[in-house]
């Protein structure tokens, strides 16, 4: 587990080095239920595209995106996963407070197959981490929402009975 934690923690550290030419930077802190009411806790960078993908002509409705990093602690079954995936998000509107839908699809490496509290065999340490979300933006560029994923190995190898949860996020712009 130390081996795999200094490994993660320097990732991170590399990514957060690393001045690429996305836009503003995220910190998120997420805390969340699976669906056998385990306690999960989530810690993520963000870094944003840096450019619209697409404006409505009025510029109301943008799409925009980035790229989230995280690493989750199972509570209950003393598990840790790794995550990367994009993001695509629909913001409505401008102003202070902007609300949004978003929705991702990226890969996850769980540190164990075997959930034994939460009673699942992933079948692998390889994931797919799906999401979808929605929540509002601040002026300040930092959001709060509420996120829903599902993790499943999609039949690379068996058994593949995956797992859900939903959490509650908060993402301060650094």
């Amino acid at each position: 587990m130390k081996k795999c934690s200094l490994l993660v923690g320097s990732a991170l550290l590399s990514v957060m080095a690393m001045q690429p030419a996305f836009a503003e930077r995220g910190l998120t802190l997420e805390v969340g239920q699976t669906s056998d009411s385990d306690n999960v806790y989530r810690l993520g960078m963000q870094f944003d595209f840096g450019r619209s993908l697409w404006q409505s002509d009025g510029g109301n409705v943008r799409l925009e995106g980035y790229w989230d990093a995280g690493l989750t602690r199972w509570q209950a079954d003393s598990a840790t996963s790794v995550s990367v995936m994009p993001v695509f998000q629909f913001r409505f509107g401008q102003g202070a407070t902007v609300p949004f839908v978003e929705a991702g699809i990226g890969a996850a490496w769980f540190s164990k197959t075997e959930l034994e509290e939460s009673e699942r065999d992933l079948g692998s340490a390889f994931q797919f981490e799906d999401m979808i979300g929605a929540g509002l933006r601040f002026d300040s560029g930092s959001q709060a929402g509420i996120r829903a994923y599902h993790y499943s190995n999609a039949g690379i190898k068996e058994p593949n009975q995956g797992i859900n949860k939903v959490a509650l996020y908060y993402r301060l712009a650094i």
